[in-house]
């Protein structure tokens, strides 16, 4: 009867600890941390190697696009805090100058690094357009 008891127990103890591995090791990597600018550059090192969705605004005129290709460069901020970032891709037409965004990707000390299709940016909420026209995307 003892003897039963223990192949139970131990039974139940590896199915236990597979099944937690199995669980830890799959949330881990898909983990995704949602943030804004600001709370990721207040102390950046704790940040970099993660995958994160940073949220914030374009910084007025820091927009610059490589001439004939897809590679952004721009700024980021929130709450005073900026964030360099770059990326390769088509962006929405809804990304420009002070617009909302939502971006997916690795802090690195260079910056943060955009996935591809990691640019989300957030229609305004008024569709007026500002005084002297739209602003023009720079290139480098």
């Amino acid at each position: 009867m003892k003897h039963k008891a223990v192949k139970i127990g131990l039974t139940s103890l590896v199915l236990i600890m597979s099944f937690g591995g199995l669980l830890y090791s799959t949330l881990s990597e898909g983990t995704e941390y949602y943030k804004h600018v600001d709370e990721v550059m207040g102390q950046p090192d704790g940040w970099y190697g993660k995958k994160l969705q940073l949220h914030g605004y374009v910084v007025p005129n820091s927009i610059l696009k490589k001439k004939n290709s897809l590679e952004y460069r721009f700024q980021v901020q929130s709450n005073g805090q900026v964030v360099n970032a770059s990326y390769t891709g088509v962006v929405p037409d809804t990304f420009k100058d002070e617009a909302e965004v939502v971006l997916k990707g690795m802090l690195s000390p260079e910056g943060f690094q955009v996935s591809p299709n990691g640019v989300m940016a957030k229609c305004p909420s008024k569709y007026e357009a500002k005084p002297g026209g739209a602003t023009p995307t720079s290139t480098y």
